[in-house]
């Protein structure tokens, strides 16, 4: 249930996707079989004892973007097996040679978004200053008379009002920035993979990020990820390009 629930958090951490690429996947050995799930491709490997499952998290993957896998694993052995995302790899193949990708990590992650947390908090904060200043200089205003003369006037019931409404707006827009750094935050701990340790025949899975591999100019992008679980080790080939190409 818990991989299933993590192909619906995908939008929340992803947002949508306006030019979009899309992934196939290909059986590099008679242990993999490359399949469709739900309409989405998606790659089985198995190993002595363990069984990786991966598919993209997105129907659509934005161009230029980071790719996001959705990875399920089963422990098939009998004893405890430990997965850890430091042992992922993945690698491009760019005419003929291989080029590191970065994993993104749980932790990376994390700190990214208290990152955005933090220049929301300013934004957030200079509008409610914005606020605050011109409630500050509300009920006051200007007249001029039939015979020429001018004059300035301050109404303290419409200052009051004023700096009423300003007080519930800025609450407001801090409430929502709160709310919506916790909600990212929650996303990140229930979507993403993290070290494992996985009882015999138990499930895990999450969200694998993966730097976004390198443009080729339109043409199709083609990259392995490298998943180790106990002494298993699981090579995914994926070829990533635009929608119908």
């Amino acid at each position: 249930m818990r991989i299933l629930s993590i192909a619906a958090l995908c939008a929340t951490l992803c947002g949508c996707v306006s030019s979009g690429e899309t992934v196939s996947f290909k059986a590099s050995n008679p242990l993999q079989q490359a399949l469709m799930r739900d309409g989405q491709p998606a790659l089985v490997s198995r190993q002595k004892s363990s069984l990786v499952l991966v598919r993209p998290a997105a129907r659509q993957l934005q161009a230029n973007g980071r790719p996001v896998f959705v990875v399920g694993i089963n422990n098939l052995g009998r004893q405890p097996v430990d997965f850890r995302v430091g042992q992922v790899e993945a690698i491009q193949h760019v005419g003929g040679n291989d080029f590191s990708m970065q994993v993104v990590s749980y932790e990376m992650l994390v700190q990214e978004e208290k990152n955005r947390q933090v220049a929301a908090a300013i934004l957030t904060g200079l509008a409610a200053g914005a606020n605050s200043y011109s409630a500050a200089n509300a009920g006051r205003g200007t007249y001029t008379t039939s015979s020429g003369r001018t004059g300035t006037f301050y109404s303290p019931t419409a200052a009051a009002i004023a700096q009423g409404n300003a007080a519930a707006q800025n609450e407001a827009m801090v409430a929502a920035t709160v709310e919506t750094g916790q909600r990212n935050m929650a996303a990140l701990e229930q979507a993403v993979i993290k070290d494992n340790t996985l009882m015999p025949g138990e499930w895990y899975g999450g969200q694998l990020h993966i730097s976004p591999p390198t443009d080729q100019g339109g043409a199709p992008k083609s990259y392995t990820l490298m998943i180790t679980v106990g002494t298993d080790r699981h090579e995914i080939e994926i070829n990533q390009g635009p929608v119908g190409a």
